[in-house]
């Protein structure tokens, strides 16, 4: 660029560069007008609500009517020393962690596999077969693992075939994780593998060959081009999955748990629907609504730490 346009460029005040992007990208803005629009009504807006945990809210006075909590970080403060924390934000991080440690790396093993896989009809047929759990209803499911658990259910009727002593296993507190863990893993891991399929189908295949001519193998040719092409992919999906830490989903817990099992079940977002929704008593939307936002400040911090350790040794993060 010239130095008398740019010199011009730089003269032009903030309506006046404001009023020519506009003429050049209008259209750009109107397609995305009803975006903004959604965004601003139905993911900014409800977020005034957050004050709710600094106020001791009552349903029939409002947000604007119900008086400020004294101190301002008495919610936060009955969460922390509630005789059900310790136990609950145990189970929330043990769930959370187990379901990363086992069900984070299946889809890339899975996506790894069907790579290798050189019929076309085997391959279709088995990326077809692990889609289909994911569309499941999560009520459907959590129904058929209810079934399937039983007493006289489909594994307590394996268990007994080998030799072994069927029972209730989601009574059981020493299966359910187990069961939430390799129920999740069989429900997510075919839908999960699409994006490292599609991150392997850009890896540049000139790159195999020329392995090839260096006399390396499928097995060398994976470890030394399929995983570091992978790597920037797969870094970006486990910061997201960090900074979901601690949002272990409540509607399989909820319809999977019983008193039985509350010791090993109970994780933060279903004591919150409980506290939200009691069985009896007065809702405490100001208790729930201050452990969300601990929930989150938790899961925003776990996010930045892990975005930073990426970016220093692997180079790829969010920002």
């Amino acid at each position: 660029m010239k130095p008398d346009a740019v010199k011009n460029k730089n003269s032009r005040t903030f309506g006046q560069r404001l009023a020519r992007d506009w003429n050049l990208n209008k259209w750009k803005y109107i397609m995305i007008l009803p975006v903004l629009v959604y965004l601003a009504f139905f993911c900014y807006k409800p977020m005034y609500g957050l004050v709710i945990a600094f106020k001791d809210y009552k349903l029939t006075r409002g947000i604007e009517g119900s008086a400020w909590s004294e101190p301002w970080y008495k919610w936060f403060e009955s969460f922390v020393t509630d005789p059900y924390f310790p136990r609950i934000l145990k189970n929330t991080f043990t769930i959370s962690a187990l379901t990363i440690l086992f069900g984070f790396p299946a889809p890339i093993i899975l996506a790894l596999l069907i790579n290798e896989v050189r019929n076309k009809t085997f391959k279709k047929s088995v990326q077809t077969i692990t889609y289909m759990p994911y569309f499941i209803s999560m009520v459907v499911m959590c129904g058929i693992l209810n079934v399937f658990c039983k007493q006289e259910g489909l594994f307590a009727q394996l268990v007994g075939f080998f030799g072994g002593t069927g029972q209730n296993y989601l009574a059981s507190p020493k299966y359910f994780r187990a069961i939430y863990v390799l129920s999740e893993i069989w429900q997510k891991i075919g839908w999960d593998s699409i994006i490292y399929l599609a991150a392997l189908a850009g890896i540049d295949q000139e790159q195999y060959e020329a392995a090839k001519v260096d006399g390396a193998n499928r097995f060398q040719q994976m470890l030394h081009i399929t995983l570091p092409g992978l790597m920037p992919t797969i870094m970006i999906l486990f910061i997201l999955r960090m900074g979901n830490i601690l949002n272990v989903g409540y509607e399989k817990v909820l319809l999977l748990y019983n008193p039985a099992t509350y010791e090993v079940a109970d994780v933060i977002s279903t004591y919150t629907y409980r506290l939200s929704f009691p069985a009896s008593g007065t809702p405490m939307y100001s208790k729930s609504t201050a452990i969300g936002l601990f929930n989150t400040l938790v899961n925003v911090v776990f996010l930045l730490i892990t975005n930073a350790i990426s970016r220093k040794s692997t180079e790829s993060s969010l920002f």
